[in-house]
């Protein structure tokens, strides 16, 4: 009896170990360990692989069809709508001949040509040809002999032989067309610089020919 009193005494006595609690497993922080779903839905997933219908395909033909029509028509009537001029039409080329015929001698007066709306002039420079359209308003001037010169009726200015600017409201010069020598196979042989100046004639067998299409304005005066 004693000794198991004693045994149990010494248990008593000894000292109780204490059982280390485990620690709880941490939660990962949210976007850390989580997954985050950030991709389409499964709605969003199948409305973009849904085959296109048969409506939505001929919709979209009709814009395109729609589109090419628009840019062909739009092009083709730009290219219409652009002032294009046949020989012989004023705004296009006239071919007046061989120059032989078509200049007058230097010391004549210049010649009229109605359709080029011209005025055909020979100097010592050279040939012109001239707008027959007045620059002050638009009154068709005409030569006058008597004086050796051009004339307007309406508001009297006056133009010496090869259009330049001599008395009256006019601003400036008479304009002037571009005149293209060529020989019988087309080659341009002399052609009006941008200036405008008198063209000498290279040949008389040359043919002569009238661009109304392209006006050189006259110089202005004072």
């Amino acid at each position: 009896m004693a000794e198991a009193q004693a045994t149990a005494a010494s248990a008593a006595a000894a000292p109780v170990k204490a059982v280390a609690a485990k620690p709880a497993a941490a939660k990962p922080a949210a976007g850390h360990g989580d997954a985050v779903n950030i991709g389409p839905s499964a709605a969003e997933l199948s409305m973009v692989q849904a085959p296109m219908t048969r409506r939505e395909f001929l919709n979209y033909a009709f814009l395109g069809s729609l589109g090419i029509f628009l840019v062909v028509f739009g092009g083709a009537f730009f290219v219409f709508a652009l002032p294009r001029f046949g020989a012989g039409e004023f705004g296009g080329t006239f071919d007046l001949g061989l120059a032989g015929d078509a200049v007058p001698p230097v010391e004549d007066a210049p010649k009229a040509n109605t359709a080029a709306r011209s005025w055909v002039s020979n100097t010592d420079q050279g040939v012109v040809a001239l707008y027959n359209v007045c620059v002050h308003l638009g009154c068709l001037y005409g030569w006058e002999p008597i004086t050796n010169r051009f004339e307007c009726p309406c508001h009297g200015s006056k133009y010496e032989k090869d259009g330049t600017y001599i008395a009256g409201p006019a601003p400036r010069s008479l304009d002037r067309f571009v005149i293209r020598f060529t020989d019988a196979n087309g080659t341009v042989l002399a052609e009006t610089n941008s200036q405008g100046d008198p063209l000498p004639v290279p040949s008389p067998n040359a043919v002569m020919i009238v661009d109304t299409g392209k006006i050189i304005q006259g110089k202005t005066h004072g």
